[in-house]
C-alpha cells in the first residue's frame, strides 16, 4: 500500500524561490523566521477572512446595509433588529468561524507534520468521532447543556486520541499506520454513535444530530471567549515548538543530531494539536475538511519548505469563514415577522433553525478536495 507523505523540508528547499527566502521577525526578545510567500499567504488569508466576516454581517434572513452595520458595531444605535442581529447573532458566529478555523488549521498542520502524512488530520484519525461519542453520551444521559456537552466532547476526543496513538506507536509512529488505525477507530465509533442515537429520545437525537454535523448556528459570545482564551494560551506554545517541528521534518536522526529531543517534542506537539482540536470541536462540533486541507493548501500557495503553522491557521480561518458565509447566504429561509408578535424572537429562532450547518458545506468541499488530490496524484505511485 502506498501513502501520501507530507513533503519534507529538505526536498522542497531546492525549489525555494527568491520571494520565498526567509525574513526574521522580532517581537521584543523573541524572534522567528518566516518566508516572504508564507507571510503573504498569512496576510492574504486573514484579509479574506475579514472580508467574509463583513459580508456575513450584512447578508442573511434580514439584510443589513453596511452603514447600519457600522452604526450597530461602533455606536449600538439604529434599527433595533439590525443592532440585535449584528451584535448578538452574526458577529459572534463570524468571529467564532475565524477562531475555530485557525485552531483546526494549526491542529491539522501539527498532525500532518508529526506523522509526515497529508491525510493525518484529526477528522481522519478518529478524534472527531471520539468527541462526537463523548458529546452524544452526555446529551443522551444528562441533557444538552452546552458546558457538559463541551466537556464530554473533549473527554471523548482525548481518550480516542490516546488509544489511536498507543496502537499506532508500536515499533515507531508511522503515518500510514496512524491513518489506517484512525480510520478503523472512526468506523467503529460511527457505529457506536448510530446505536446511541437509536436508543435516545427524539428530542435528544435531534440535538445530537445537529451537533454531530458541526455548526456555528446559535453560538454566542461565551463560545467566542472560550475559543479566544484557548488560542491565547495554546498558540504561543505551538509557535515555541514550531522550530523543532521544522527540524523533525528533516527526519528523526537529523533532528536528534541537531539537538532536538524527538520523542518528547512529538508528544508535546501531539498534546497541543489535540488541545487545539478539542476546544474547536467543543465550540462548534466536529467540523470536517478544515484540518485536512488547510495545511496542504497553504503549502501549495506559499510553495514553502514544509508546513507552516501560521499559514495553515490563516488558511483554515479563511476556509471556515467562507463556508460559514456560504451556508448563511444560500440556505437561509426568509422570514416575515411583525413587531407586535415579538419580531426579534421570531426571526432569531428562524435564523438558528433554518441555516444550513457549516459542517455540511465543509463536508462537500472536503469530498471535492479529496477527489482533486487523488486525481492529481494518479500515476505517481502515491495515494
Amino acid at each position: 500500500m502506498t501513502t501520501t507523505e507530507v513533503r519534507p523540508a529538505r526536498e522542497a528547499a531546492g525549489r525555494t524561490t527568491e520571494t520565498a527566502r526567509p525574513v526574521r521577525l522580532w517581537a521584543g526578545r523573541v524572534s522567528f523566521r518566516m518566508h516572504r510567500r508564507t507571510g503573504a499567504v498569512v496576510v492574504g488569508a486573514l484579509l479574506l477572512a475579514g472580508v467574509f466576516l463583513l459580508v456575513s454581517l450584512c447578508v442573511g434572513a434580514y439584510p443589513v446595509p453596511v452603514s447600519e452595520v457600522a452604526r450597530a458595531l461602533f455606536y449600538g444605535t439604529g434599527d433595533r433588529l439590525a443592532v440585535h442581529f449584528v451584535n448578538q447573532e452574526r458577529l459572534p458566529q463570524a468571529l467564532l468561524a475565524i477562531l475555530v478555523g485557525c485552531a483546526l488549521g494549526i491542529s491539522g498542520a501539527i498532525f500532518q507534520s508529526v506523522s509526515r502524512n497529508a491525510l493525518a488530520s484529526p477528522d481522519v484519525i478518529g478524534f472527531n468521532s471520539g468527541a462526537a461519542t463523548g458529546a452524544i453520551l452526555v446529551i443522551v444521559t444528562f441533557g444538552g447543556a452546552a458546558a457538559s456537552v463541551a466537556a464530554g466532547a473533549i473527554a471523548g476526543g482525548l481518550v480516542t486520541a490516546l488509544v489511536v496513538s498507543v496502537l499506532a506507536s508500536r515499533g515507531g509512529l508511522h503515518g500510514i499506520r496512524l491513518v489506517l488505525i484512525g480510520l478503523g477507530v472512526t468506523a467503529m465509533l460511527g457505529s457506536v454513535n448510530s446505536y446511541l442515537l437509536t436508543r435516545s429520545s427524539l428530542n435528544d437525537a435531534q440535538n445530537a444530530h445537529i451537533w454531530l454535523v458541526g455548526t456555528l448556528n446559535g453560538r454566542g459570545w461565551s463560545s467566542v471567549q472560550t475559543m479566544a482564551v484557548a488560542l491565547v494560551v495554546l498558540l504561543p506554545l505551538v509557535l515555541l515548538f514550531g522550530r523543532r517541528l521544522r527540524m523533525m521534518e528533516l527526519g528523526d536522526d537529523l533532528a536528534t543530531g541537531l539537538g532536538v529531543r524527538v520523542n518528547r517534542s512529538r508528544l508535546a506537539l501531539t498534546v497541543l494539536g489535540i488541545g487545539l482540536c478539542g476546544v474547536a470541536v467543543a465550540s462548534a462540533g466536529p467540523i470536517p475538511f478544515i484540518a485536512l486541507a488547510a495545511p496542504q493548501i497553504a503549502v501549495m500557495i506559499s510553495r514553502s519548505p514544509g508546513v507552516s503553522l501560521l499559514s495553515a491557521g490563516a488558511v483554515g480561518a479563511g476556509l471556515l469563514s467562507a463556508a460559514h458565509l456560504a451556508s448563511g447566504q444560500f440556505f437561509t429561509a426568509l422570514v416575515w415577522a411583525d413587531e407586535r408578535i415579538g419580531w426579534i424572537r421570531v426571526v432569531e429562532e428562524s435564523q438558528r433553525n433554518n441555516l444550513l450547518p457549516v459542517g455540511v458545506t465543509t463536508a462537500v468541499l472536503g469530498g471535492v478536495y479529496l477527489a482533486w488530490v487523488l486525481f492529481k496524484r494518479r500515476g505517481t505511485g502515491s495515494a
